[in-house]
């Protein structure tokens, strides 16, 4: 290949470069903070959808307290109407049978409040579980606000950095011979950014494998770069 020894010194800080860049753009999106943000939002979703269910359950409840108490404000109602009644005198049938019915509402409002009592049992439970839920959310919310911010810090420096590099791979490539370049970012896409290495002897110094014969009597006639006939990276030949 045609290039000065310059350009081979351009070329070696550009893999350079290249490297820091794989490095730092890994580096990004391995960030641990990105994983307890997910891990808290799909927490947050999941308790969220359990909220949702307890909130359902406290309006269920609420209506059943509802119900009982407007059926004991009607007995109450209803009883304060037959007392007066009895009090009030009248045939001995009457009062017998206004005293039965009497008897009856009382039990009935002894049984309701009996209800009464379970249910606000349960409702206690179901707002003790709401306000436990409500707490998870909050923290949950508090350590996703935190996870944010440091990756928003430690996130932001380091994007600043890949575009400083970046803009840095852009001014070294717009000085060097374009073939040479592509001849480089193919080499660079098919090894995974180590795409120059040296001619060792009779091997290639990143893949190590032996070149001989003609190959190695082909390669040294591309001096001072050529390919590795094995891994196809480019080798300065020196």
């Amino acid at each position: 290949m045609d290039i000065s020894h310059d350009g081979i010194v351009a070329l070696i800080q550009l893999q350079q470069l290249d490297l820091d860049l794989i490095r730092r753009k890994k580096e990004f999106e391995e960030l641990p903070q990105r994983a307890v943000i997910l891990e808290a939002r799909q927490k947050r979703a999941a308790i969220v959808e359990k909220q949702a269910k307890i909130a359902g359950l406290k309006r269920e409840v609420s209506r059943k307290v509802t119900r009982i108490n407007d059926e004991d404000a009607s007995l109450s109602k209803k009883q304060q109407g037959t007392e007066a009644a009895i009090a009030a005198g009248g045939e001995y049938r009457n009062v017998e049978a206004r005293t039965k019915e009497l008897a009856s509402i009382v039990k009935r409002r002894e049984a309701i409040a009996a209800d009464l009592d379970k249910v606000l049992e349960e409702l206690t439970k179901i707002e003790t579980l709401e306000s436990q839920v409500s707490a998870a959310i909050e923290d949950i919310d508090a350590r996703e606000a935190a996870a944010i911010s440091s990756f928003q810090e430690q996130g932001g420096a380091l994007k600043l950095a890949i575009m400083r590099l970046e803009a840095e791979r852009e001014r070294m490539v717009s000085g060097l011979d374009r073939a040479v370049v592509n001849a480089y970012q193919k080499a660079s896409a098919r090894s995974g950014g180590v795409a120059i290495g040296r001619l060792d002897g009779e091997r290639c110094g990143v893949c190590r494998h032996g070149i001989e014969g003609g190959r190695l009597i082909e390669l040294r006639s591309q001096a001072p770069m050529g390919n590795c006939p094995h891994c196809k990276r480019l080798l300065i030949i020196e």
